[in-house]
């Protein structure tokens, strides 16, 4: 407690962790500072969603947990104490007008996530928030309880201290792993730290492709090892300069257990729409229009430019075979490849290109109703350092925000 008897809440993180914490923690009654290492809060935010900020998803409670890959039922209090609404009433009511688009994915208006960043802020200060921009050193405590923080200037005491430090994906804005150490330091448990919502390196080149966007197209992950089909979905994927990235295989990386090179394989359905003899039926018809172009010519109508060649090759057709030279058999073998196009994958992008870390401060560790560390009073974990993640589509942000609202309310009730 402070002189005034106000308690006292250190948060260590001005991420959308960390300030929602900070914004909660003073709503009900603590004298708060926040600790943030960057000159600038929100370096991560900022960044996210192509620096669009897809800030939650306007779905309810049950379907959001649905999306939730691990660890869901910890997230039960903490979404139905802050939920999906929760967040966009927030957002909206600090000024900020939000859109949703498809997959109910929420939006600011202005497409700029520096709104989103400079509502938080704006509430953490109308709160009578501190903002130091410190670095944290030390989580203190002692017989199992809080008693402050070290930073590299000097010595702070708390009532309790909320660690929102993030994972260790993007180092480059503050989440290097930092609350880890300190969690570790305390005898609180760290489950293994692996990328997830990452692109992958894939063993075929890919590199002629860099660039090409492809929208309804249906993403099959197969592990070779179980022959069983481990992820399957309709949606937007990309080519990269060393492999496969976009809202599909960023999801399906999340069920690549066990990586190691060639054990998964992508396949990429061009034209779900169409099953194989509607799709023979439509090159037919295409052929029939162009019988004597080249092959390499003659797809205009059915595929981006880009992927042509590709395509071309692919087939093992030479791609200046006149169209009315194409053989039955190699029509379906062009089919075939539209319908299955594969790329066996090399492994993950590293862990810094991820946009979420697998793993963190276990679950048994942490009271789900609270946020509270069990093994030291005082001590509360919100956002990505703790060991749950979510599918893209705003959840990951949404569980920042409800983790941080709980670790914020508790942490001033010291409770």
């Amino acid at each position: 407690m402070d002189a005034q008897g106000q308690r006292t809440v250190g948060i260590i993180g001005a991420g959308p962790a960390g300030m929602m914490s900070a914004i909660y923690a003073s709503m009900n009654g603590a004298r708060v500072t926040l600790f943030e290492k960057n000159q600038n809060v929100g370096k991560k935010l900022a960044i996210t969603g192509k620096g669009r900020c897809n800030v939650t998803n306007d779905c309810d409670n049950a379907e959001f947990l649905k999306n939730v890959i691990a660890n869901p039922k910890f997230l039960y209090a903490s979404i139905s104490n802050f939920d999906t609404q929760d967040t966009k009433a927030f957002f909206e009511n600090a000024g900020v007008p939000l859109k949703t688009e498809r997959g109910r994915r929420v939006f600011p208006v202005s497409d700029n996530a520096h709104d989103i960043v400079n509502a938080l802020k704006s509430q953490v200060l109308a709160c009578g928030c501190v903002i130091k921009n410190e670095k944290v050193t030390e989580i203190i405590a002692q017989d199992g309880e809080i008693k402050g923080i070290r930073t590299s200037r000097g010595t702070y005491n708390f009532d309790a201290v909320i660690c929102a430090t993030g994972g260790i994906s993007y180092p480059g804005t503050g989440s290097d792993g930092d609350g880890f150490k300190f969690a570790n330091a305390l005898g609180i448990k760290v489950t293994a730290l692996t990328p997830s919502l990452v692109p992958v390196d894939t063993i075929e080149s890919t590199s002629e492709l860099m660039g090409l966007s492809l929208k309804n197209v249906t993403l099959r992950i197969t592990d070779t090892e179980t022959g069983k089909l481990v992820y399957t979905e309709l949606g937007e994927m990309l080519f990269t300069h060393f492999g496969l990235s976009g809202p599909l295989v960023l999801s399906a990386s999340s069920h690549m257990l066990n990586m190691k090179s060639g054990r998964y394989v992508a396949s990429i359905d061009l034209k779900p729409a169409l099953d194989e003899k509607e799709l023979d039926r439509r090159v037919l018809h295409d052929f029939s229009t162009r019988t004597n172009k080249d092959f390499q010519n003659s797809l205009g109508a059915l595929l981006p430019a880009k992927i042509i060649p590709y395509i071309v090759a692919r087939t093992g057709i030479l791609a200046t075979t006149k169209v009315n030279e194409i053989t039955k058999e190699q029509r379906h073998t062009l089919v075939a490849t539209l319908k299955d196009l594969t790329f066996r994958i090399k492994g993950f992008r590293p862990i810094k290109e991820a946009i979420v870390t697998a793993g963190g401060i276990d679950v048994s560790e942490i009271n789900p109703s609270t946020m509270q560390a069990k093994r030291v009073k005082g001590l509360y974990f919100a956002g990505e350092m703790i060991d749950t993640h979510a599918y893209t589509g705003g959840y990951n942000l949404q569980i920042a925000f409800s983790t941080g609202a709980l670790a914020g309310t508790h942490s001033a009730w010291g409770d």
